[in-house]
């Protein structure tokens, strides 16, 4: 066993105070006693807020998800609250996922909120994180809270805080609220709950979050199609069965197939190794009931009901999970096509999505005359952007990380709708003989074929973070000059918020917040972007590659030269 730091077991030691409960102050010891290497990890830095809120393992320490470090959190939002809505009755939401501890620790939550003279909207049992944001808006509150840790491992739990509009916390609320718990004290956290403010809210909140996804989220599809489409949903043991299942059959669809392995919720996830809809891995057990049913359609949803996974029959009638941007690009043309057949789409019209997503979205968006914006990673930014321009109309966006949001009546990406909407663009185009696949294949025939890989290198710990930063810092200063054979001729940085014209030596300002990311671009519009991950021990590379598809018969041989290409770039810059 190696020897303890002199801060470390300080920060420890501050642990087994009377403050802190018997049960604490055991696990802290036992730290102590035997297990050097966690007790560092545990204390050496207080969890933080990262682009979805703070997420961690479960523990006890500074840097861990527990009733003190969350009761830290919530002290401090109650102390914001009251600082910024002065001379108001201030009304909080409370959700929570199915992670293990969730329902205990959002119970924590509402009783410090409480104890903070705080009215308190918290849902009896687990509810996906876009009813979350509906309901801070459906119910007039001032803010929320999600305890979730999305498609983390087991170990891991969260906090989500939303604003008021139902987006999550953004400037300059957010660095007030980190300002506030940085300079707080564990002995200032009211743990001395009052049940009184504490109200349930269940049903009321979720028919009309129900009828709201519903109507937002349904076209016109006659009855035939939808009797015509076979669905097949998983939740992968998350919050998504309490909604999914019930807003596909108020919208009219009857063969919807459950997994029924999967339907149950259960912090364990104890059929998948990871609940993460992006890997084929996780809904294999949806892919197997599709054949077996011979369904045109498999959604999948993350633990806390906000993201989807969309597979679907290709030309050969074969079941293939797209990846976020495919479904995000069908998904955008469709509503734009909706919106323009309604006469609803005008030059206040605007698509929104995220520095690392695709660039073909925004041919698209251009094409139907309406305007592309572009944030930070992250849908807290796109809902910035929703309330930052009020005269605008929003007609959805995305992210490619299996992200969707359908207007605005919700806040936050909500797979809720999405799922929804999947079916309803699957049904139409079933109908008139074609395939959600079919206009995918038809829109890279229209604008380009983009093909678009992410590669996450997993650090983990004190090192991890320290490797990851030093990755970006060489970056900075031995910049790329040349990827794959093309000449890279714009660098963004958005630390410096500055983008370098390499080719005309000119540099101008990024007009949006700052962050942690670097962007190439080649001659030939290649794309590779670098950040790490907000929320994981990660850094990610966005890829982004392109070429011209004449036809769609040619797709398959297009994409592989340019699966070719992203394999010789990966390699050539030694990404794993």
């Amino acid at each position: 066993m190696t020897k303890i730091k002199p801060e470390i077991l300080a920060k420890a030691q501050a642990w087994l105070t009377d403050i802190f409960d018997e049960d604490t102050k055991n696990k802290v010891n036992k730290l102590i006693d035997s297990n050097s290497a966690e007790l560092e990890e545990s204390f050496y830095k207080n969890a933080a807020f990262g682009t979805g809120g703070m997420r961690g393992i479960m523990g006890v320490g500074t840097n861990r998800i527990n009733k003190y470090t969350l009761g830290k959190n919530t002290q401090g939002l109650s102390n914001l609250l009251k600082d910024e809505f002065k001379d108001e009755k201030i009304k909080v939401a409370i959700a929570y996922d199915c992670r293990n501890n969730s329902k205990e620790l959002a119970q924590m939550v509402a009783e410090v909120f409480s104890a903070n003279e705080i009215e308190v909207y918290l849902f009896s049992e687990l509810r996906p994180t876009p009813e979350l944001s509906f309901a801070v808006k459906h119910l007039d509150c001032h803010a929320g809270i999600v305890l979730t840790a999305s498609h983390n491992p087991p170990e891991y739990n969260g906090y989500k805080v939303y604003w008021q509009d139902g987006g999550q916390l953004v400037p300059p609320q957010d660095t007030k609220l980190v300002d506030i718990i940085n300079n707080l004290e564990y002995d200032e956290i009211n743990f001395k709950a009052q049940p009184a403010l504490i109200h349930s809210i269940d049903k009321k909140v979720d028919e009309a979050f129900q009828e709201a996804s519903v109507k937002n989220g349904s076209f016109d599809t006659p009855n035939s199609a939808k009797d015509n489409l076979k669905i097949v949903f998983t939740s992968l043991h998350g919050t998504a069965c309490k909604t999914n299942p019930q807003i596909l059959e108020k919208a009219g669809y009857k063969n919807v197939f459950l997994v029924e392995e999967q339907k149950e919720p259960n912090g364990n996830f104890p059929t998948v190794k990871s609940p993460n809809p992006e890997e084929p891995e996780a809904l294999k057990m949806a892919l197997d009931l599709a054949e077996e049913k011979n369904a045109d359609i498999v959604i999948g949803t993350d633990p806390d009901g906000d993201r989807l996974g969309v597979a679907m029959r290709d030309l050969n009638g074969k079941m293939i999970l797209l990846n976020g941007n495919q479904t995000m690009l069908v998904m955008t043309w469709f509503l734009l096509d909706q919106h323009k057949k309604q006469g609803k789409l005008s030059d206040n019209s605007f698509v929104a999505s995220t520095i690392v997503s695709t660039p073909m979205l925004k041919n698209i968006t251009e094409d139907f005359g309406a305007q592309y914006h572009e944030v930070l990673t992250g849908f807290k930014w796109i809902a910035k952007l929703i309330k930052d321009n009020p005269s605008l109309d929003f007609v959805g966006g995305g992210e490619e990380s299996f992200g969707y949001m359908v207007g605005d009546f919700v806040r936050d990406k909500d797979a809720a709708t999405a799922t929804l909407l999947a079916c309803e663009i699957a049904a139409k185009m079933k109908e008139k003989g074609s395939s959600f696949y079919e206009q995918l294949l038809k829109l890279y025939t229209e604008y380009g074929l983009y093909r678009e890989e992410l590669i996450s290198l997993v650090k983990k710990g004190i090192e991890g973070e320290a490797e990851i930063k030093q990755m970006l810092i060489d970056l900075r200063e031995n910049p790329w000059k040349e990827i794959d054979g093309e000449k890279v001729v714009l660098v963004e940085d958005y630390h410096t918020s500055k983008a370098k014209n390499l080719q005309e030596q000119i540099e101008e300002e990024i007009k949006i917040p700052k962050s942690n990311v670097l962007i190439y671009y080649t001659e030939n519009g290649t794309k590779i972007a670098a950040r790490p991950s907000g929320t994981e021990p990660k850094i990610k590379f966005y890829i982004s590659v392109n070429s011209q598809l004449d036809k769609i018969e040619n797709f398959d041989a297009e994409n592989t030269k340019l699966a070719e290409k992203v394999k010789r770039i990966k390699n050539e810059l030694q990404l794993g």
